[in-house]
């Protein structure tokens, strides 16, 4: 069963829809980064969309690698709550009990969805190894290093989160 959720094709449209949404929104969130570069991200926001758009599409053309792909797809779910944060700003409301409410739900989800769960993906491609090592080279090498280096870009951003997170905590005592 396990490696038909590594390597198999698809069997149902629905899978693959989704992975086709996310395509559109990368390619055009990166589309915003360029035309108004470097304000909405640096090069470090154009590997992150680049890596994950090359591992989606090898994902919808291979049917490699589903599982870890939608593991890794749950991570966005701290997009939301960054782009409010955005709207918060823009809209002055810093000092505003909804920019502090979003910014600790930023560091809980941030902390869930993409430290716990990556290192639960770890874990499974380590128990799972002698499955992936069947996949064709590049998916391979994709789900060795895609997770990898999303995983050192979330831990640093992390950092950056619990820094604020501390400084907010430190003015309220």
């Amino acid at each position: 069963m396990l490696d038909f959720c590594l390597i198999a094709q698809f069997t149902c449209v629905s899978w693959l829809r989704a992975l086709q949404v996310s395509v559109g929104y990368f390619i055009t969130d990166l589309a915003m980064i360029f035309w108004l570069f470097p304000s909405l991200g640096g090069m470090e926001y154009v590997l992150h969309h680049t890596l994950s758009l090359v591992a989606i599409a090898y994902t919808m053309l291979s049917g490699e690698g589903q599982f870890y792909t939608y593991m890794i797809l749950i991570s966005e779910t701290t997009t939301p709550e960054i782009n409010m944060r955005w709207f918060l700003d823009t809209a002055g409301l810093k000092k505003s009990s909804a920019y502090l409410i979003n910014g600790i739900l930023i560091f809980v989800v941030w902390l869930v969805a993409r430290i716990f769960l990556f290192l639960y993906v770890f874990y499974h491609i380590y128990l799972h190894y002698s499955q992936i090592m069947k996949m064709h080279a590049f998916g391979y090498y994709l789900t060795l290093t895609v997770p990898s280096v999303l995983f050192v870009m979330n831990a640093m951003w992390f950092m950056k989160i619990l820094k604020g997170v501390m400084k907010t905590l430190s003015k309220w005592s």
